[in-house]
């Protein structure tokens, strides 16, 4: 079972396009994902810049409108994220126990949907795209 664990930083919604994590703050983390990694159920992290330097793409009326960061009215927003492959929920929420996360973060988990969750006729739809196999 495929889960993201979704990391939730307080106040970055906030920060500035140039902000950066502190080196003590990553050997902390890279301690975690060297677990995680050692277990073999880590897939894929990446850290995230922060929203003042991304955009959003609404599409109101079937119209795409560009809005650049920050964006006032987001209160959480993604700073990065761990793919893992574990046996079950309780596992992945028990990796995301252990993550060195300071006060003001929360991870979120959710399951990753994988093709044998869908029904025959969807599978079929997307047969033969090898980016939605798993």
């Amino acid at each position: 079972m495929r889960f993201m664990m979704l990391m939730i930083p307080g106040g970055y919604a906030t920060a500035a396009p140039d902000v950066r994590p502190e080196a003590d703050a990553v050997a902390t983390m890279m301690k975690y994902n060297e677990e995680l990694k050692r277990a073999g159920v880590l897939l894929a992290l990446d850290g995230l810049h922060p929203p003042s330097s991304g955009a959003r793409v609404s599409f109101s009326g079937g119209k795409p409108t560009v809005t650049d960061g920050p964006f006032a009215e987001v209160k959480e927003v993604l700073g990065g994220y761990w793919m893992i492959d574990v046996r079950s929920r309780e596992e992945a929420i028990e990796w995301a126990r252990r993550c060195p996360a300071s006060d003001n973060e929360v991870i979120e988990v959710r399951q990753v949907f994988e093709m044998s969750d869908f029904s025959d006729d969807v599978q079929k739809v997307v047969e033969g795209f090898d980016g939605l196999k798993g």
